[in-house]
């Protein structure tokens, strides 16, 4: 953690679970009022998350951003509402684990519960079932990374993750990676951190996303959000 206020930063990329939400994975108000700001100064804001393209296309609606989300923890993007949507991860190999997942469970009593399966397209998510280490073992030898995002596990391909795929959105904006600052909570957050120009973890979020940062917030969660977009964005507030 060598960054201090000083850092200006152009743009903000922010998770969302965890991040502007508590664990409950209900919205922080405050939060949703610190991007509208951000927004209305324009200051771009692009959602980073595991979540589907439908659920943050709505999101971004609600709360006012233009639409450029990374969704799927970096299998797809888009610029814009109207932009097209562009997938990084191949889902083939996903459900390829994601069978032999199921049938392992399957012989210990344990039913997978998937998440969205009708509307993904890079990757595939299901509720936590059992330790992410043993899931990781049963599929070891495929392409495949296994995600726990705290709220669920991800079966993605091994060479996609939220940067990754934010290098390729900072590209195509026009904008510095160098000049965002990056929010999360979780281990899927480490690379957006990382490649950031300042990568910040909420307070109460996984240990190994406060490790990457360069600021970890005081407060929790939604509230922990906004305490880091007041820090780094002091003049709008």
């Amino acid at each position: 953690m060598n960054k201090t206020s000083s850092f200006s930063p152009r743009a903000l990329i922010c998770d969302i679970d965890g991040t502007i939400t508590d664990k409950s994975r209900r919205i922080n108000l405050d939060s949703v009022s610190v991007i509208r700001t951000l927004i209305d100064n324009d200051i771009p804001v692009i959602f980073a998350s595991g979540n589907t393209v439908c659920s943050l296309t709505f999101l971004c609606k609600m709360v006012g951003t233009d639409g450029t989300i990374i969704s799927e923890n970096g299998g797809v993007y888009r610029i814009g509402f109207a932009g097209e949507l562009k997938i990084c991860g191949d889902k083939d190999v996903s459900i390829t684990a994601y069978k032999r997942l199921q049938d392992y469970f399957q012989k210990k009593g344990v039913s997978l519960e998937l998440y969205s399966p009708e509307y993904r397209f890079a990757d595939v998510a299901f509720a936590h079932t059992g330790d992410a280490d043993e899931v990781r073992e049963v599929v070891k030898d495929l392409p495949v990374k296994i995600l726990d995002s705290g709220f669920a596990l991800h079966i993605m391909s091994d060479y996609v993750n939220k940067g990754t795929t934010f290098l390729k959105v900072s590209k195509e904006i026009g904008i510095s990676p160098d000049n965002f600052i990056a929010i999360g909570d979780s281990s899927n957050d480490i690379e957006l951190i990382k490649n950031a120009g300042l990568g910040v973890a909420v307070g109460g979020g996984q240990k190994s996303a406060a490790e990457a940062a360069d600021y970890v917030s005081l407060k929790k969660f939604g509230d922990g959000f906004s305490e880091s977009v007041r820090k780094y964005f002091p003049s709008l507030f």
